[in-house]
């Protein structure tokens, strides 16, 4: 892998973009582009055009997108199926037309249909119908993967290699911690953490708690996606098809959200109990990503839930405190 190349990190503000920056400069990259949403903004076919001409670079993490919990998703769809179709088309595009032959495509697990058998193998995509409550955003992602393939497929003789990952769950620093809008690890960790500090009763949880969730923390998403990005054409090709080119990266194991409810108040030390808000969403029954395919090319996990959520909690009391 050199560490001259240039890459250009899409989103390198947000929880997953920076955990990629961070970790390619720590493995000493020091020709890395980004550029901030007020200096380049990715909705723009013409503005995205000029960045690429302009800049050239050699590899491209596609890690931007409008993101956001059930609550977000429900209220602002269209916002989250138009930015997001906005900026991969522009950006795998742009790499097309000034051939920029690799791009890693950041998608979702919510990709998958809302009744996939467990664990969800990589060939469930398009066997089903979508959970309701973020359709809008897991359409988007499912173009981002067809875009790749498409391009991939269309235009063999430029040699493109337009790879894609589908992340579980994720948290870690970065993280959102809006009150409604916040995904559920962050949301509980803010609810929690409120509760201690003003010494209140109860805290609450929505839905019944029953469903699984996987989680990552996001360090372990960074060295999975810069693992991907850095395989050999042929060893990427043992595991994935034309047609079904995107990868799961995933814990391995999942977790009620009572179970984290009471995890996570055992480490932000809440003494109160918990109560189940029924009237709110479930969201989908459960979600474990089939990993089997992103462990035969040779990556794992290396933080634990337990220890990546007091690393999270600290980096809360560091940030919002």
């Amino acid at each position: 892998m050199s560490i001259n190349k240039k890459i250009y990190i899409a989103g390198h503000k947000g929880m997953v973009g920076s955990a990629i920056e961070r970790l390619l400069r720590y493995k000493g990259h020091t020709n890395i582009i980004t550029m901030s949403r007020n200096d380049l903004d990715l909705t723009s076919q013409e503005k995205v055009n000029q960045f690429f001409k302009q800049e050239r670079p050699e590899e491209v993490y596609l890690a931007a997108a409008k993101v956001g919990g059930i609550h977000a998703n429900n209220t602002y769809p269209a916002d989250f199926i138009y930015q997001n179709l906005m900026i991969e088309s522009n950006i795998i595009h742009a790499c097309y037309l000034n051939n920029i032959k690799k791009i890693l495509f950041l998608g979702s697990s919510c990709i998958y249909p809302k009744d996939a058998s467990q664990p969800i193998a990589e060939n469930q995509l398009l066997t089903g119908l979508l959970e309701p409550t973020n359709e809008a955003y897991a359409i988007a992602k499912i173009a981002g993967i067809k875009l790749c393939e498409s391009y991939n497929m269309q235009h063999q003789d430029k040699k493109l290699d337009y790879r894609c990952v589908m992340p579980t769950n994720l948290y870690g620093p970065g993280d959102n911690y809006h009150p409604q809008n916040s995904h559920v690890i962050p949301g509980l960790i803010r609810r929690f953490h409120e509760a201690k500090v003003n010494n209140l009763p109860v805290v609450e949880i929505w839905g019944t708690g029953k469903p699984r969730r996987e989680f990552l923390h996001v360090d372990d998403m960074a060295s999975a996606c810069i693992h991907v990005m850095n395989l050999s054409s042929k060893k990427y090709l043992t595991e994935v098809r034309s047609n079904c080119s995107h990868l799961n990266i995933g814990y391995g194991k999942d977790i009620s959200i009572m179970e984290l409810a009471e995890l996570i108040k055992k480490i932000i030390g809440f003494k109160g109990d918990i109560q189940n808000n029924l009237s709110m969403p479930d969201g989908t029954p459960r979600k474990l990503l089939d990993v089997r395919k992103i462990n035969k090319l040779g990556w794992f996990p290396a933080i634990s839930l337990e220890n990546g959520i007091e690393l999270t909690y600290r980096n809360f009391l560091e940030n919002f405190e």
